[in-house]
């Protein structure tokens, strides 16, 4: 009878201990080489603390680790990439002001003499994106790049490094459906190379694509690992839950009113190409379509994010076309970017501060002379706090310290406490757990049952579906499809999604 192999990685009995909370609690967790191994969890499962362990960047408070069956005790990330560990986590270790190069080859810098060889440095890792199949310019500096480009720049490091343990931390968070599948394919190269990989992702759907084994953690202890050829998408977000996926959409009330509030005509902007909508009070407006469709670029040109070439917008039966987006705020419109941390938040300000901001308009903040009241403004950010499940002590946070589902949170209480008319969530639940969206869900469905108007602009088709009465689909910068009811079906949206003909929206 033939042995066992011995895994690549084997991590047996894993606790770590922070200051008032247990990240994790005797978990084990194996890889074995060749093989990619999902980490599958909502934010705080421990995924993150258990990857950080295995990389170097903590201890952990009781366990043991082995890489190819030897016990290792890594002082340091250091010690952890010179066993041939490479990690690509959602926070970036690049030097903004070197180049690509720079960066891949930093302590590892080929030599002519006692002189850096720029130009055999700029061959190498040239070769290596070649390798990849990705394109770009070795000789940029890492602060010009977009942060899909950056994460390439981490993926290379760790393909020069010659890691045989690769940890990818989110890897399509910021990347295009055709990155996406030139990372999917790099992957499989790297795992038939007998690499072993560690993916986490909150992605059901990437499972089945690149997935030999899938762990999940919750709270900190090992649910289960079940095989990726075993999967069931309900059975693997009750895993992670506690809750079946049934929980997880709330039917909604439609209850529109026959005017829009918010009508676009014959938008033309950058990357859209004439476009009309109505958005009406008492429905959520699902708005869906590939990465790069257009989607985005319409509703941000018509709040004055984006310039317009051509066409009209109309809101409460004013002309708006081309008015700034602080007019369009103040008159109840509420937009909630795609990008928290760029467009959304304050993140050196706390989380109360972030959601009191959007009160400075309410006459109950205000005072004698219209100074500000801090006892009402303090009373009014704990009530919105309450509705969106972040404690006094979580209003207290740094933004930036804050999970990504709590800043989410914090984006949602802003609309709460602005109190508009419409809103605009542009991916609402980007780089957020199930169990973190079903609240942000039942958040839309309070919204829209108050009678306001919903957008939601989303590249997750699920979402979109479950949650909208009305859908329109995009198409290379136009509306290929206006469905309600019935239509709102998978593969009549997937049909559309690679249509160019312009229907009535």
């Amino acid at each position: 009878m033939a042995e066992k192999a011995i895994p690549l990685v084997r991590m047996s009995g894993i606790s770590k201990q922070f200051p008032g909370v247990k990240a994790l609690d005797n978990v084990d967790f194996s890889l074995n080489a060749g093989e990619v191994h999902v980490l599958f969890g909502e934010n705080g499962a421990g995924k993150s603390t258990l990857i950080s362990i295995l990389a170097g960047v903590y201890k952990p408070s009781e366990g043991e680790v082995l890489i190819n069956g030897h016990a290792v005790h890594f002082a340091s990330a250091w010690d952890a990439r010179a066993a041939g560990i490479g990690a690509v986590f959602q926070e970036f270790s690049l030097v903004p002001t070197r180049s690509v190069a720079e960066n891949i080859f930093l302590g590892d810098e080929p030599l002519t003499g006692m002189l850096i060889d720029h130009a055999a440095m700029r061959d190498r890792a040239q070769d290596i994106f070649n390798e990849m199949g990705f394109s770009l310019d070795v000789r940029r500096q890492v602060l010009s790049l977009s942060r899909a480009e950056q994460q390439m720049v981490e993926i290379a490091k760790a393909i020069h490094a010659r890691a045989k343990i690769l940890i990818l931390d989110e890897p399509t968070a910021s990347l295009t459906e055709r990155e996406t599948k030139e990372l999917f394919r790099l992957v499989r190269n790297a795992k038939a190379s007998g690499t072993g990989i560690i993916y986490i992702s909150h992605r059901i759907q990437e499972f089945t694509q690149i997935a030999d084994r899938i762990t999940v953690l919750r709270d900190g202890k090992l649910v289960g690992t079940v095989g990726a050829h075993d999967l069931d998408h309900n059975a693997l977000v009750e895993m992670m839950t506690g809750r079946a996926i049934s929980e997880i959409y709330p039917a909604i009330a439609a209850n529109p009113e026959p005017e829009a509030v918010l009508s676009i005509r014959g938008l033309k902007a950058a990357g859209v190409d004439g476009v009309d909508i109505d958005v009406r009070r008492g429905e959520v407006l699902g708005v869906a379509g590939l990465v790069g469709c257009g989607k985005s670029r319409a509703f941000r040109a018509a709040i004055g994010l984006a310039g317009i070439a051509a066409g009209s917008v109309t809101y409460k039966g004013r002309d708006v076309t081309g008015q700034p987006l602080a007019k369009l705020l103040r008159d109840g419109i509420f937009y909630l970017p795609s990008d928290r941390k760029e467009e959304g938040l304050m993140l050196g300000a706390t989380a109360g501060d972030n959601v009191a901001l959007a009160t400075l308009d309410h006459r109950e903040t205000r005072g004698l002379f219209g100074l500000r009241r801090p006892k009402a403004v303090n009373r009014l950010t704990g009530e919105i706090g309450a509705r969106v499940d972040l404690s006094d002590a979580y209003l207290a946070r740094t933004a930036s310290k804050l999970s990504g589902g709590n800043q989410q949170k914090i984006l949602f209480g802003k609309g709460l406490a602005a109190d508009r008319d419409v809103y605009i969530f542009d991916e609402p639940t980007v780089g957020v757990d199930v169990g973190t969206r079903a609240a942000l869900y039942r958040l839309i469905k309070q919204i829209c049952e108050a009678g306001k108007a919903v957008v939601v602009i989303s590249s997750d088709l699920p979402e979109a579906m479950n949650l909208a009465h009305r859908m329109l689909v995009f198409s290379q910068g136009r509306v290929s499809a206006s469905l309600s009811g019935d239509e709102i079906a998978e593969q009549t949206i997937l049909k559309a999604f690679f249509h160019e003909e312009r229907q009535t929206a």
